[in-house]
């Protein structure tokens, strides 16, 4: 997608070609539709709320820093993804995208040793913090680090958009893990289990100007001792640009 960025583009144009790119390719459902953010939106302004609709009229600079994030359902999986990026390169997006590798690393391992979901959380807040970054997925819905994902029952109907305004999701999403109970559904501060399964991490970290995230399915098979957790995607990480070969099918 970094290719077909321009200056000029709103994050509203950026987001609707990202659904009409995947639609062409057989998609026919969200668990939630494409976002976009550009510069200080990246990190949500003042980072006291998530600011979920990709703006109407914030147009894309050339110095801008870029997250894009998307959930396509593809006969029935959720695919919840996202990575952030730059039309100009950028060493303090570097530097940020080099310390998301690292908790990318660390993070299937706090998985496998069977810690409570608000214990990694904690773990990955006080990283960012030592850093010397801010905590962005904070100002998230409940905080979210991470979320469990599911098949999910007829992946092609067109589920309409949850009510609210500033919420991209579908009722996909509510009968994906709302529906199951928020408990044990979510990564946050709050204590809960991390229970085996599919997990979309996202840990996103305030800059100076911009924030930066990555997203990506984690597999947990097993806790505790022996524990095994991995990412769905390992040969490419969403930290990384390299995301052009993927193609949707359906």
């Amino acid at each position: 997608m970094k290719a077909r960025l321009a200056p000029g583009m709103t994050e509203h144009e950026v987001a609707r070609r990202m659904d009409a790119w995947l639609e062409e390719r057989g998609v026919r459902s969200y668990f939630h539709t494409s976002l976009a953010w550009f510069g200080d939106a990246t990190r949500f302004g003042s980072g006291e709320r998530w600011q979920a609709l990709p703006s109407k009229t914030r147009r894309l600079l050339e110095d801008d820093v870029v997250i894009l994030d998307t959930a396509p359902i593809v006969d029935g999986y959720v695919g919840d993804v996202g990575y952030t990026t730059s039309l100009k390169p950028n060493r303090e997006l570097d530097l940020a995208r080099a310390r998301l590798l690292e908790l990318r690393a660390e993070l299937p391992a706090l998985f496998a040793r069977g810690l409570a979901s608000d214990a990694i959380w904690r773990a990955v807040d006080g990283k960012l913090r030592a850093w010397g970054y801010d905590n962005v997925h904070a100002a998230y819905p409940f905080s979210v680090l991470g979320h469990r994902v599911y098949r999910v029952p007829f992946p092609r109907l067109r589920l309409q958009k949850l009510p609210g305004g500033g919420w991209p999701f579908t009722l996909h999403t509510y009968f994906s893990f709302a529906s199951r109970g928020l408990v044990g559904e979510l990564l946050g501060p709050k204590p809960a289990i991390a229970t085996e399964g599919l997990w979309a991490i996202e840990p996103h970290l305030g800059a100076k100007g911009f924030g930066a995230k990555f997203e990506e399915i984690l597999v947990v098979e097993s806790t505790g001792p022996g524990g095994r957790a991995y990412w769905l995607d390992d040969e490419v990480p969403h930290v990384t640009e390299k995301h052009e070969k993927h193609e949707v099918t359906s």
